[in-house]
């Protein structure tokens, strides 16, 4: 049975602090919704989550942690059981919430030592549907995590998390590099990607149409942020991508209309992604290539096994 609803937001811990959270709330687009002492929470229009990045100010840099969404305190607390009997690793039993919202979770390692973390019952913000030409995130549409052993986190998530594979991009020289993972009928709220370790590969944030994705990705490229691939339309999960990246060298991207599958009726492709229309439909983003695929690697994560502060 499937717990997890959705996903609601990407922690970072950043040593650029001001850097980085000029960055997010300026030019990227999202809304600085409250701050305290070194900790920023962003928010992006159009969602009802209270925020969708969090920075933290820290010495090292590191992907603090992922938070997806439960329809209920009882859901918490059963997920919470089931990794508990299956001998994960909890961080912290559930209760009440004390960020933005409030709330009910906890949080937990993953497989390769990420931190996530799983709530329900979190207020709901004010937010608005966006209009024409407004080309500011609506969204959090997706995060990719890099992985040594995709496979065995792929096993992880559906096991323990209720995750279903959508989709895998593969190539015939190096096999399987990525698979794409739903807790709902869009294409992917995660995905795995085969990397030297475990780190974070992508953000990736919804716009509201093909002309805001257009417009925005424009405006990045106009204030010199530095874009790696794009703009263009993948096969797999049918969105398009323009990938940039913020001052620690994260990559970020923009997207929009992420495929919705009639989840009864669907069945996991494997794409081979030497096939260029795989990587990009349009043909109009610069070639995929081996220095493309190393800035999504990262940085190693200091993070792994060990909890964030706050």
């Amino acid at each position: 049975m499937r717990l997890i609803t959705h996903l609601r937001h990407v922690d970072l811990a950043v040593p650029d602090y001001d850097k980085q959270r000029d960055f997010y709330a300026g030019v990227w687009g999202l809304t600085e919704v409250a701050n305290d002492s070194g900790i920023s929470f962003l928010a992006a229009a159009g969602s009802p989550e209270q925020y969708v990045v969090r920075l933290r100010k820290a010495a090292e840099k590191r992907l603090d942690l992922v938070s997806f969404g439960a329809a209920s305190p009882a859901d918490v607390d059963a997920l919470a059981g089931r990794l508990r009997a299956a001998g994960a690793g909890l961080i912290s039993e559930p209760g009440t919430m004390d960020t933005p919202g409030g709330g009910y979770g906890f949080r937990f390692f993953d497989l390769d030592g990420r931190t996530i973390e799983v709530s329900a019952d979190v207020a709901v913000r004010a937010h608005r549907k966006l209009e024409a030409k407004e080309s500011v995130p609506v969204r959090l549409s997706h995060v990719v995590l890099n992985a040594p052993d995709i496979d065995a986190t792929r096993a992880w998530y559906e096991t323990h998390l209720g995750f279903a594979l959508s989709d895998t991009l593969a190539h015939p020289h190096m096999g399987q590099v990525m698979h794409f993972m739903r807790c709902n009928p869009q294409h992917h709220s995660l995905a795995i990607a085969r990397g030297p370790h475990a780190s974070l590969h992508h953000i990736s944030f919804e716009l509201r149409g093909l002309d805001e994705y257009m417009y925005g990705t424009g405006r990045l490229l106009r204030a010199g942020v530095r874009m790696i691939w794009g703009p263009g339309r993948h096969l797999a999960g049918d969105n398009t991508f323009s990938y940039f990246l913020d001052p620690h060298g994260n990559t970020v991207e923009y997207t929009t209309e992420l495929e919705e599958l009639d989840e009864d009726a669907w069945h996991p492709h494997v794409h081979d992604f030497s096939q260029p229309e795989v990587t990009d439909q349009w043909g109009t983003a610069n070639p995929m290539n081996e220095l493309i695929a190393k800035e999504s690697f990262n940085d190693v994560d200091r993070g792994v096994f060990v909890a964030p502060p706050v």
